[in-house]
C-alpha cells in the first residue's frame, strides 16, 4: 500500500472542507411564524411577521391562511413589503404567491421594487369557494431584527347581470350624448 503523500493529504482536506461549508449553506436556518389565519374585516386584513435579532442568513416562508365563502367566487390582490437603511440590512424578499387549500399555486407574485425597499403585489382572480393561503418567502440578510408587512383585498366578482345593467347605461347615457349633440348641430 502506498504511503500519502502531503499533496493528496492536502487535497483531501480541502475537499472535506468545501463539502462541510455547502452541507451548512445548504442548511440554512428557517424561521417565521407560520400559518397565521387571516382575520378578515370586510374583505380585507393587514398580514405581516417580525423577525428576531440573530437571524442573518435564514430564510422564512409565511403562510397567511384565509377562506373564500362567496359563491360566484371573489377576486383577491395583496400588497407586502419591507423597509431598512440599506439593502444589506433587514431582510430580502423573495417571492410572493397565492396557493388553494390542496398545496395548488392560483397565482404568483411580482416584484414592484428590490433593495432597501422591498415591494411585492399579487392578483388572483376568480377565486372559488375554499381555502387558501399568501405565501410570503425571504432572506435574513443580517443579524439585526427585520419585519415585513401587508394588506390583502377580496372584491366578489359581480355577477352576469351587473355587466348588462352597466352596458345598458352606458347606451343610454351615448345615446342622449348623440341626440344633445343633433339638437347642437
Amino acid at each position: 500500500m502506498r504511503k500519502p503523500t502531503l499533496r493528496s493529504a492536502l487535497l483531501a482536506a480541502v475537499v472535506l472542507a468545501g463539502a462541510s461549508l455547502g452541507s451548512t449553506a445548504a442548511q440554512a436556518q428557517v424561521i417565521g411564524n407560520s400559518p397565521q389565519a387571516l382575520d378578515l374585516v370586510d374583505d380585507s386584513a393587514f398580514f405581516g411577521d417580525s423577525l428576531e435579532a440573530g437571524n442573518s442568513g435564514a430564510t422564512f416562508a409565511d403562510r397567511f391562511t384565509f377562506t373564500v365563502d362567496e359563491a360566484l367566487g371573489v377576486n383577491v390582490d395583496a400588497i407586502v413589503g419591507s423597509v431598512s437603511r440599506s439593502a444589506g440590512v433587514g431582510l430580502d424578499i423573495t417571492g410572493l404567491w397565492i396557493y388553494d387549500g390542496n398545496d395548488t399555486l392560483v397565482s404568483t407574485g411580482t416584484s414592484l421594487q428590490s433593495g432597501a425597499v422591498d415591494v411585492w403585489t399579487v392578483a388572483g382572480d376568480g377565486l372559488a369557494v375554499g381555502d387558501y393561503y399568501l405565501r410570503v418567502d425571504g432572506n435574513v440578510v443580517s443579524g439585526e431584527g427585520a419585519s415585513f408587512g401587508g394588506a390583502i383585498m377580496l372584491a366578489p366578482v359581480p355577477e352576469p347581470e351587473t355587466y348588462g345593467m352597466m352596458l345598458g347605461g352606458l347606451g343610454i347615457l351615448g345615446f342622449l350624448a348623440r341626440r344633445r349633440q343633433a339638437k347642437r348641430g
